[in-house]
């Protein structure tokens, strides 16, 4: 590789934007999103961009994002900056060598890196990943103001506006009894104009799973999202082989060796696959290797990210040859700024991928500069 190209800057932003409404999970309640955005800038002026969000402060993770921004800042960006941004494994190889853990962190840096190298190609990510098998994917919409009539009126108006048929639950704050009670009357108000899931974000003990995934069958749920805590492989194992409902690890796989051992343990009926809690994008292709290999279904997770994190993943996920169970990334819906210029295009129960090189997405950087913290 020549050394004339060389990497300028790599720059992080954070990025605060509120929620349309509270976004409520078991292990916090959101009002506002941040985003952590990764600019990295090169000498023949590509710019690309990546993003590392996380949920919830430190609720949900090791990692918050004043940590992402802090350590990319002080440990990361020196080791790229006058660097070829050509040789994104090679880099990539190079910070995993000198940097424990911070999967979001690194994720951020390597979709920046590929979309800058897409589009000096001039390929859209996806090309990267052997190429897309389709141009939009299903996303589910995720239901979470805890509020039965309210979650009944905003799923019936999705569906009306064709813009979600599947709808995704956030519970595990109340009684199983409760928390059954509210999903079986949102899927009564539904019938089968929908599928609905839930997600307990780890709440439940395996006794309280097992009785409460026999309530949700009986109610009509589909399947049952990372219900225990996610270092209880044995139990996500004796829960899966229940065969009550097809249970989902999420928490579980923080890349690929979790998915090994979880795939090891037939403790999964679906993997949901995420690019920020696996490391980046090739450890997220990794992951659902691991899974097709072991027979296990595809579901396309989020972390809530934004429009660069959200399409970085639809790029990955459009190369899956399977994506039984569609895709959670609706992530820029349930903000109230856009960062684009062109906002993603989400229509008939799906996202539309664009086929223009690398994202495929045009940052408003006037929009982000007034939206960033430290602004």
């Amino acid at each position: 590789m020549s050394s004339e190209l060389k990497i300028l800057a790599v720059e992080t932003l954070l990025v605060d934007v509120p929620t349309i409404r509270p976004h409520k999970l078991s292990v916090a309640t959101m009002h506002h999103q941040t985003l952590v955005l990764v600019r990295i800038e090169a000498s023949d002026g590509i710019v690309g961009w990546g993003e590392g969000t996380t949920i919830g402060g430190l609720a949900y993770g090791e990692e918050s994002p004043e940590s992402i921004k802090t350590n990319i800042d002080t440990y990361i960006a020196p080791m790229l900056v006058g660097q070829d941004p050509r040789g994104v494994a090679r880099l990539m190889a190079a910070v995993a060598d000198r940097i424990q853990g911070n999967r979001f962190a690194k994720c951020a840096l390597e979709t920046a890196l590929y979309d800058g190298q897409a589009k000096r190609l001039g390929v859209p990510l996806s090309e990267l990943f052997g190429g897309r098998v389709r141009d939009s994917i299903p996303v589910a919409w995720t239901l979470a103001s805890g509020d039965t009539q309210r979650d009944i009126a905003e799923a019936e108006r999705v569906l009306e506006a064709r813009r979600h048929n599947i709808f995704k639950l956030k519970i595990g704050l109340r009684s199983v009894k409760d928390d059954v009670a509210h999903v079986a009357a949102i899927k009564r108000a539904l019938g089968d104009m929908a599928s609905v899931r839930i997600d307990a974000n780890q709440a439940w003990s395996v006794s309280q799973a097992l009785d409460g995934m026999q309530r949700l069958a009986d109610a009509g749920i589909d399947m049952v999202e990372q219900p225990i805590v996610a270092s209880d492989k044995l139990g996500l194992q004796r829960l899966t082989q229940a065969n009550i409902v097809p249970v989902m690890a999420d928490e579980a796989l923080h890349g690929p060796r979790d998915a090994f051992e979880v795939a090891s343990l037939q403790a999964a009926d679906i993997f949901a696959i995420k690019i920020n809690q696996s490391g980046g994008l090739r450890g997220a292709a990794e992951v659902a290797a691991i899974a097709k290999a072991a027979n296990i279904e595809l579901y396309g997770g989020t972390m809530l990210e934004g429009a660069v994190g959200t399409m970085a993943s639809a790029q990955l996920f459009c190369t899956f040859h399977e994506l039984a169970w569609g895709t959670e990334l609706f992530g820029p819906l349930l903000l109230t700024e856009e960062i684009l210029r062109e906002p993603l295009a989400y229509r008939d129960f799906s996202l539309q991928i664009p086929a223009r090189p690398g994202l495929g997405i045009d940052i408003d950087e006037d929009k982000v500069a007034r939206l960033r913290r430290d602004r």
